[in-house]
């Protein structure tokens, strides 16, 4: 569309990528590289001005607005076909007050960077398991991260958030102002309008944490998850938990090539006393491998960042659990020994904890209560995505019959408006709707997991 760029020139202050021009196809790239989508018009923002110049074109030339962080999502929503690509990716300040305990940060900011901010002070948000991850795309979905169980959701830790609505005005939504987007904001995903500065609350993390994972042989996997099940029931909320089922590299003690179990640990406290809370897990047969150990808090949220960069392929699924009794174990463990490829996976995250303690009406993000959070996650670089796909697709059926519900919006594909609804169940996505109608009737956010407006 040579007329937006046209139109969006004047008075941008950043770069314009339109097709054609050298620079657009890494311009458009995104992390899943299974993901090949052309926007129209590529608006790479300096600040809030360009932002509501962005929109402002994209409205008058009824273009969809997509809008990019740091480009991590698993559905590729960073970009989209035909529209306004708002890019986010340069806006990279933090600003952190260590007497207020709060931090206020940009959207193209990753979780590694912002650690790397907050934690000269010994100070943390809770964020999303991934350094590379973006702040602002983990944040409107919820966010599942290594201090959930002890301090909450990233969202539950949001204080307030500035935002470009669609009819181009820029609010600050809080507790105080504009309760319904703010409550909107924390898990509605990008539907409400684009966010330029997220302040969050901070908490005493750091710089060294106790963490580290627990290896064990894929065979035996079924007693081991029942253990950590029975565990984590009782927990206190300091202890951040997740298995992972693969085939993991570089564990010598493990056969190459074989499935196995990582049990990975974070305690939020002091080292003393979470080694007397780990030692059980530590001290379950059959573990050949333990590496938990006191180390930076930076360096613990990198730890699975090997393998998940972007150049490969993604195809995933999530599903919010009730039920894990020997049944749904059986059924985890047979998915398990079919992993298609080496960089297949399985998660398991424990939640409760803090995640569990905040109304299941102050938020967008719905499933409170649900003790368990399950992802299948095929990854290629090179031979066909298929076999990648229809592994992913039987797990999540085969386990469906275990689940509170619904999925992870941060953890979904593009699954159709019908499990968008499923992600919020019906009451709450109704609610969302008509807020929805309130700030983009015309739904020109709608590169996302879209909730659509009832006009």
């Amino acid at each position: 569309m040579a007329d937006a760029a046209v139109t969006l020139a004047e008075g941008f202050r950043g770069r314009i990528v339109v097709p054609g021009d050298a620079e657009y196809d890494r311009a458009r790239g995104v992390w899943n590289a299974a993901v090949d989508r052309r926007p129209a018009v590529i608006a790479q923002c300096t600040g809030v001005a360009d932002v509501l110049q962005a929109v402002a074109v994209a409205r008058e030339h009824g273009l969809p607005a997509a809008v990019r962080g740091a480009g991590h999502s698993l559905a590729g929503l960073g970009t989209g076909e035909g529209a306004m690509l708002i890019d986010l990716s340069g806006l990279t300040g933090v600003r952190v007050d260590p007497e207020r305990r709060t931090a206020r940060a940009q959207p193209g900011v990753t979780w590694g960077g912002f650690d790397h901010e907050t934690q000269a002070f010994g100070l943390a948000a809770p964020g999303a398991p991934y350094s590379a991850a973006g702040i602002a795309g983990t944040t409107l979905g919820g966010g599942i991260g290594w201090l959930a169980r002890a301090y909450g959701l990233t969202c539950d830790n949001l204080v307030e958030a500035d935002v470009v609505t669609a009819e181009g005005r820029l609010l600050t939504a809080s507790a105080a102002s504009h309760p319904e987007l703010f409550a909107g904001l924390r898990g509605g995903g990008g539907n409400f309008g684009v966010v330029t500065s997220f302040t969050y609350r901070l908490h005493r993390v750091g710089p060294h944490v106790l963490c580290g994972a627990l290896y064990l042989p894929g065979e035996a996997l079924a007693e081991t998850v029942a253990a950590v099940r029975d565990f984590m029931a009782q927990a206190p909320d300091g202890l951040t938990a997740a298995c992972e089922f693969g085939r993991p590299r570089g564990v010598s003690e493990l056969p190459a090539g074989e499935a196995a179990v990582r049990i990975g640990l974070c305690w939020a406290g002091r080292a003393d006393r979470g080694r007397e809370v780990v030692a059980p897990l530590r001290a379950l047969p059959g573990v050949v491998a333990d590496t938990v150990q006191t180390r930076p808090y930076t360096l613990w949220q990198q730890m699975l960042d090997t393998g998940r960069g972007p150049g490969a392929g993604v195809f995933g699924r999530s599903e919010f659990l009730s039920v894990l009794d020997g049944a749904a174990i059986d059924c985890l463990a047979e998915q398990v020994a079919a992993l298609p490829s080496p960089d297949a996976h399985v998660q398991l995250a424990f939640l409760g904890g803090a995640v569990a303690r905040v109304g299941a009406e102050d938020g967008a993000y719905t499933y409170r209560q649900a003790p368990y959070l399950l992802s299948a996650v095929g990854r290629w670089t090179t031979g066909p995505a298929e076999p990648q796909v229809a592994w992913v697709r039987r797990c999540w059926e085969a386990m469906r019959p275990f689940s509170s519900g619904g999925a992870y919006v941060n953890l979904m594909g593009l699954e159709g408006q019908g499990r968008v609804v499923e992600a919020y169940g019906l009451a709450k996505y109704e609610r969302l709707v008509a807020l929805k109608d309130r700030y983009d009737p015309g739904n020109l956010f709608r590169v996302n997991q879209n909730i659509r407006p009832s006009g």
